[in-house]
């Protein structure tokens, strides 16, 4: 198979769904709008510096989510997708999934992200097979553990490879911002920096990796 992987946030989306859920949900007056955004900053400084503990992150952002009942906490996904995520989706998303789709590609997006908040954005942008972070849940609520491999730098291969038990790739593409995701795209056949950040951007110009531009 030929088989097409995307990042999410800040690749296919202008923004990072995550950052943006935590303000969405302080907008919302759900969650301590000062504390939250203060956390939030310093969980996003970390990852674009690819120090991240995705761990101590989950169990903030999961945490929070798991004080939420259930039928709120989708209520507020529906609302969020559909007013902070639809206009984000970068100009040349659809575009380039078109791209491999008609090249028969398998399409994936493969996000640090969990599976909560982007089971929906994957479907509204037609990608049929998401991997993301899943989040550990008891009696129908977030734990704020992670269940399994967190999807997260070396992680992403780790599952990737997970789900690829027993397909056979002829050919890889994978599409990244992000300095965390570097083990993902030295896997791939045909790596490509999307609206990189500097790092990546240092990295792809040294390895001549192609880099593009969805917005």
């Amino acid at each position: 198979m030929k088989l097409a992987a995307f990042d999410l946030d800040n690749t296919l989306l202008a923004g990072d769904s995550d950052y943006l859920w935590g303000q969405y949900l302080a907008d919302q007056g759900v969650v301590d709008a000062q504390e939250h955004a203060r956390r939030n900053q310093e969980f996003y400084a970390q990852y674009q510096e690819g120090t991240l503990d995705i761990h101590e992150f989950a169990r903030f952002s999961f945490g929070r989510m798991g004080r939420i009942p259930a039928a709120d906490l989708a209520r507020l996904r529906a609302a969020y997708v559909r007013e902070i995520i639809m206009p984000r989706v970068a100009p040349g998303a659809h575009a380039l999934l078109e791209q491999h789709r008609q090249d028969g590609a398998e399409l994936l997006i493969i996000t640090a992200t969990n599976t909560y908040i982007t089971r929906p954005i994957a479907e509204l942008l037609g990608v049929p097979t998401l991997i993301g972070t899943e989040p550990a849940f008891a009696e129908g609520c977030m734990t704020g553990e992670i269940d399994g491999t967190p999807c997260f730098q070396d992680g992403k291969v780790t599952k990737l490879r997970e789900w690829l038990k027993g397909r056979e790739v002829e050919r890889s593409w994978f599409y990244s911002d992000s300095i965390n995701d570097v083990p993902l795209l030295e896997w791939s056949d045909h790596p490509h920096a999307v609206d990189p950040c500097p790092r990546l951007e240092a990295v792809a110009n040294e390895r001549g990796w192609p880099i593009l531009s969805l917005r």
